[in-house]
């Protein structure tokens, strides 16, 4: 973030584990600072998975103007690079008429991009990306998982090791380059020309839990089991290769029944959540407020501009 004063205006990032009440958040301190949300959910971004990725429902995107929800398909190729891109360009526009966005998600990466900057990492070898590609396809995700943990240790214990193309990407610029993929990212933060506030959501984890587990039942109730019989097709996209699509396709594929199958889901999703917070940890700038207290939130906010006036 730029130390100058001379911000075009304020970035509000609100992050915090799934299910913490982000949406409804980020929805009440829109409408109090007169602007609208930018979403950093980066399964909230494909238009035939609503259900099972939580987003906002019809109501809540009436309420505020929401951007980056349903925007892409399955199908498409998209990265954190290219949302550092949208997204810039989109506050470009906003901050010509409003002094306030919001940017809210559980995604650290799509977060880090927008905030930070997306590092210059080497080109990789075709015959290592094969390679990587072929040790996968024969031996699974524990071979990966493996790997990674020898060759850095620090980023395998942030990055989500459920997610095979994180791991192959990390595994292979460590090859390539002999250096660690978490010393590689740890460049010089890129200048911004608005001030970020951020503030993550804090919430017992036993509440949590709970919020998960109805949350869950929720959508199934709304038949997210439909949903993703549609999507079943494609269930080799990288955009499906999240948590709840992968235990439904597994009790499609008939190695799970659906008991098992859900609570799997329930149990991977606090999983998740735990993931998230190790992540979110890391940066220190991030100002933890009890999840439910909005006042405490504008107060902070406008303390933070008050400052950098």
């Amino acid at each position: 973030m730029s130390e100058s004063s001379n911000f075009t205006g304020t970035l509000i990032v609100i992050q915090g584990p799934t299910a913490s009440g982000k949406t409804g958040v980020a929805i009440q301190l829109a409408k109090y600072f007169n602007t609208e949300i930018i979403s950093a959910d980066s399964r909230q971004f494909y238009h035939e998975i609503p259900i099972g990725t939580a987003a906002p429902t019809l109501n809540e995107l009436n309420q505020v103007q929401h951007h980056f929800i349903g925007n892409l398909s399955i199908s498409d190729n998209y990265n954190a690079s290219m949302f550092e891109n949208d997204v810039l360009n989109l506050l470009n526009t906003n901050f010509a008429d409003s002094s306030y966005a919001i940017l809210v998600g559980g995604s650290g990466l799509y977060i880090d991009a927008v905030c930070n900057g997306i590092d210059l990492l080497p080109d990789i070898d075709p015959d290592i990306r094969s390679s990587i590609t072929n040790t996968f396809e024969e031996e699974g995700i524990e071979s990966l998982q493996k790997t990674l943990a020898k060759l850095d240790p620090a980023f395998y214990s942030t990055v989500d090791i459920n997610n095979p193309k994180r791991l192959m990407r990390a595994i292979e610029v460590c090859i390539q380059t002999g250096q660690k993929y978490s010393d590689l990212r740890k460049n010089n933060n890129k200048i911004r020309n608005f001030n970020i506030v951020k503030i993550g959501l804090s919430i017992p984890r036993e509440t949590l839990v709970a919020r998960i587990n109805n949350r869950v039942d929720e959508m199934l109730k709304n038949n997210w089991i439909e949903e993703a019989k549609k999507v079943y097709p494609y269930k080799h996209n990288n955009s499906l290769n999240t948590v709840g699509y992968k235990e439904l396709f597994a009790y499609f594929d008939g190695s799970l029944d659906l008991v098992t199958a859900i609570e799997k889901i329930k149990t991977n999703t606090r999983r998740y959540a735990k993931r998230q917070m190790t992540w979110f940890r890391k940066d220190k700038s991030i100002k933890w407020i009890e999840h439910n207290n909005i006042q405490q939130m504008i107060d902070f906010i406008v303390s933070k501009d008050e400052i950098n006036d």
